[in-house]
């Protein structure tokens, strides 16, 4: 179930907001607010609570009680329920086993295990009582993004959203202010990646994979500005990602040139999504660029283990793999 769907369908008593995703867990709140709103009396029948803090079982029973004023429903909003204590939890698990009509009682945690009592007790509320705002992968979230930025009544390109999670990261709602701050700062319909560039200031820590996925895509601007980001004295352990790397592509040109690129996840012993990109990668290198590049690994990782300047000796090695 989405956050939309609360709008919407009738009013459960009870749901459970769980995931990271802040943005999504925001979003559905709001509109269970908004809802309330709508009655002219959400000041007297709103109860938001932060369960970090030190909050009494009776209290909240109490107001999970109370008749709504000259509205359909009250909504009680228990914020930070990801570890509650034992006799908070309790009381939670035997009111929801019998809730209050008229009350909206909403759980919202970044994360809840569904072997948990709460869990289960908002799950047997109704089959739509659990709303989902799991965090997406990292290569789904630049979709994410470009489906974000249409509410500022803008576009952004793939190419724009994949640099803005690599400046920014993968929390929603820090790239939804920076969508916000550039679809105000851009005046054209669709933001594009000069724009990121020019406008957003890297607060992210570099991911080895997006610097691994600009070598093998061969793109060398972008892998070697990258390169230049990852941690300092990282050498040794770029190298083995690198090399890491290499055998996958090969992995795939082998089993593409037999007809059998669809198996590579299955051979690698790794997610699907992992490895969605390493065909068309592996295609613009040949089997010979390959072989050789491994060949050169131990040449460099003698260079990295007795040299001074290992930073250039794995610069060169990155700047050969990509450019010939």
């Amino acid at each position: 179930m989405n956050g939309g769907a609360v709008a919407e369908a009738a009013l459960l008593p009870a749901y459970l907001i769980v995931g990271a995703d802040e943005v999504k867990r925001d979003t559905a709140i709001a509109r269970l607010k908004a809802r309330l709103e709508a009655s002219g009396m959400a000041d007297f029948n709103l109860d938001e609570r932060d369960m970090q803090r030190d909050q009494e079982p009776d209290d909240v029973l109490s107001s999970l009680n109370t008749f709504p004023m000259s509205s359909d429903f009250r909504l009680v909003i228990l914020k930070g329920c990801d570890k509650l204590a034992k006799p908070m939890s309790e009381m939670l698990v035997t009111y929801l086993a019998d809730p209050a009509p008229t009350t909206v009682c909403l759980v919202v945690a970044t994360s809840l295990a569904k072997s948990t009592r709460l869990y289960k007790a908002v799950q047997k509320v109704g089959p739509k009582a659990v709303i989902d705002c799991a965090s997406k992968k990292r290569w789904e979230v630049p979709k994410q993004v470009q489906s974000m930025v249409r509410r500022y009544g803008k576009a952004i390109s793939s190419s724009a959203a994949e640099e803005l999670v690599s400046r920014v990261g993968e929390n929603t709602r820090m790239l939804d202010n920076e969508l916000r701050r550039l679809s105000q700062m851009v005046d054209a319909p669709e933001i594009g990646r000069d724009d990121v560039e020019r406008l957003v200031v890297r607060t992210a820590e570099v991911k080895p994979w997006d610097f691994l996925d600009a070598m093998s895509a061969r793109d060398l601007p972008r892998t070697l500005e990258l390169l230049r980001l990852l941690p300092p004295r990282s050498e040794i352990r770029t190298y083995s990602l690198i090399c890491s790397r290499l055998r996958e592509l090969m992995y795939a040109k082998a089993l593409d040139a037999r007809g059998q690129g669809r198996e590579l996840a299955a051979h690698l012993g790794v997610q699907t999504w992992q490895v969605k990109n390493h065909l068309g990668w592996a295609r613009r290198f040949s089997s010979d660029e390959l072989v050789d590049d491994l060949r050169r690994a131990v040449e460099v990782e003698s260079a990295l283990k007795g040299s001074r300047d290992s930073e250039t000796a794995l610069a060169a090695w990155v700047i050969d793999i990509v450019s010939r």
